[in-house]
């Protein structure tokens, strides 16, 4: 499916393209991306296309943290009208709830969403790319920006715990450290920020909550013209919670506040099924965490629901055609999931910080 997003999150493309000795059109171009992007925050472009990008600059430049260095001087007022409803909420809490709600009219790819676990709270990333698209730098752009804005609405002195990258580390650090200080883990179980969970309560710095309302209005409105269907919809709710293991139709039944026979009739009328929704991005959120070569494919089949190795290769195999560290070894045979080298993370695997 091709997911679009504003243009706006090619902001500093051109400066850190060019600072790394590369011709910023000629790569546009390669990715089929228009040149005129770069003029307009508001142009719509596929997601799939701004990864694949950001990922051939990496290559093209040796520059590692390429995506990591877009965000340095991203801000909330990148987001356009959405930083209205995030600035001016009355808590933390608020404000990241209305990033949740509205973010689809910035990106259709990326998902949000947190998960409150003893006395922290994790703001997870997702990205809905094409299977094959790579995702590192992307992933990096985004929580790059994401803990800026953090930053922005709380304070400078505002520290997450850890922030979580499910890639390896690279071998340059710098840019790491000045734009995500030093809370990084790599080789994690999945993308995203971890903070203390009373920091939901704090009233972000220039609150005004008096002006909410009307932003609220206009970006509902917009919301509703986007026309999602329900199987996006539904695809969007499985790719953000299939990693709990709760996500089955009676669950998506009740976050859409309708009927499992709803969901069927009107899933029937788009030519599709839950099931087939599930598989579809099971199988997507598979070759993700494939292409984690760190992790264990055990540890894969236990993130995608299996109970039982066996079960997921047969699965895979059913659906791709040979064995999941088949497919593993032929993609990656060097063992590791970038065209750009770099060293295993000598922790492994992390888990979830209590």
């Amino acid at each position: 499916m091709n997911r679009l997003v504003r243009s706006a999150t090619l902001s500093g493309y051109q400066e850190v393209a060019r600072s790394a000795g590369l011709d910023p059109l000629l790569l546009l171009s390669k990715a089929g991306i228009p040149s005129s992007a770069l003029d307009s925050t508001d142009a719509l472009i596929p997601a799939d296309a701004v990864c694949e990008l950001l990922e051939m600059s990496a290559t093209a430049s040796g520059v590692e943290d390429f995506g990591l260095r877009m965000c340095e001087s991203r801000q909330l007022s990148i987001l356009g009208p959405i930083s209205t409803v995030v600035q001016d909420a009355k808590s933390l809490r608020h404000a990241l709830a209305a990033m949740i709600r509205y973010l689809a009219l910035y990106s259709e790819a990326a998902l949000l969403d947190i998960e409150e676990c003893g006395n922290v709270f994790i703001l997870h990333l997702s990205l809905m790319a094409d299977t094959l698209t790579p995702t590192r730098q992307a992933h990096e752009m985004v929580l790059g920006a994401l803990s800026r804005m953090l930053r922005e609405l709380l304070g400078p002195g505002w520290r997450a715990r850890r922030i979580c990258l499910t890639h390896s580390a690279p071998r340059q650090s710098a840019t790491r450290l000045r734009v995500l200080g030093d809370a990084v883990t790599y080789g994690h179980d999945f993308n995203g920020i971890v903070c203390d969970r009373r920091d939901l309560d704090l009233v972000p710095s220039r609150a005004n909550p008096g002006v909410v309302n009307n932003a609220h209005i206009y970006l509902d409105t917009m919301l509703a013209r986007t026309n999602q269907s329900l199987a996006e919809r539904i695809r969007r709710m499985v790719f953000s919670s299939l990693r709990t293991g709760n996500c089955s139709i009676e669950q998506v039944a009740v976050e859409l506040g309708v009927g499992r026979r709803t969901i069927h009739r009107r899933l029937t009328l788009e030519g599709l099924t839950f099931s087939a929704i599930f598989d579809e991005v099971r199988a997507a959120r598979a070759i993700q965490y494939l292409g984690q070569t760190e992790q264990p494919i055990s540890y894969v089949a236990e993130m995608l629901g299996f109970s039982m190795h066996s079960a997921f290769t047969r699965w895979f195999r059913d659906r791709f055609g040979c064995s999941p560290s088949d497919w593993r070894a032929r993609r990656w045979p060097s063992g590791r999931c970038s065209i750009i080298g770099r060293s295993p993370n000598a922790s492994g695997t992390q888990r979830l910080p209590g």
